[in-house]
């Protein structure tokens, strides 16, 4: 009998649709926009995140594409996700979002050609994502920084380039969306969200392999590995 050693995790980075697709859209909040304290590292009182959006939940949307996804990236730390995206993370147990807060879509507005029929409106909820342990690998993580790493918990650092996220081994806790230490704005996933998503279809989630996540605006290029 051959014995299959286990194999690592695999993780992926989670962001909207390709830009001007048939679910582009554009979030905008409306007055009253209350917020909360941002949080911070406990170790060196970064910031780990922005200020908090507090109710009331009220928003517009701008429809660059044909009809609204079931997914709408407000920021990488609150989301607005459909009622039947909201309903099947909450039944098959999966973790890393929290609040599940109704939010009041107060208008629609095309953005182009009026379509002929009226746009279906999902309910939607936000949700927050977690900030996980899960820590980048600073080692592997190929990212172009213009300052040092001073603290180990957060990494906290300014980013101008990555290509590819690797975590450190032993760090990652289970959660199946999460904001890892050292990319806090960068949204990742576990393999099992990928099959939830996949298996639903549910709209407007690109996945992308951590290891093969380009984000260069620049052009950059990779950051060398460290060598021995």
């Amino acid at each position: 009998m051959e014995f299959e050693a286990p194999t690592s995790p695999r993780f992926f980075v989670l962001e909207e649709g390709i830009l001007r697709s048939r679910y582009d859209v554009d979030v905008d909040t409306v007055d009253p926009v209350n917020h909360g304290d941002a949080p911070r590292c406990p170790r060196c009182g970064a910031f780990v995140g922005l200020l908090k959006w507090l109710p009331p939940y009220r928003v517009e949307l701008e429809l660059h594409g044909k009809e609204l996804g079931d997914f709408i990236k407000n920021s990488a730390y609150e989301l607005l996700i459909s009622e039947r995206l909201a309903e099947a993370f909450r039944a098959e147990g999966l973790t890393g979002l929290e609040g599940f807060h109704p939010v009041e879509v107060l208008r629609v507005r095309c953005m182009r050609k009026r379509p002929r029929q009226p746009i279906s409106v999902p309910r939607y909820s936000v949700v927050s994502t977690c900030y996980g342990r899960a820590a980048v690998d600073t080692m592997l993580t190929r990212v172009r920084t213009t300052r040092p790493i001073t603290c180990l918990e957060c990494r906290s650092t300014t980013i101008n380039a990555i290509h590819g996220i690797v975590l450190e081994p032993g760090t990652w806790q289970g959660e199946d969306i999460f904001r890892p230490r050292g990319l806090p704005g960068t949204l990742v996933v576990s393999e099992r969200f990928k099959d939830f998503v996949e298996r639903h279809g549910f709209t407007n989630m690109r996945l992308t392999p951590a290891e093969q996540y380009v984000k260069d605006p620049s052009n950059l290029g990779p950051a060398p590995l460290p060598t021995a």
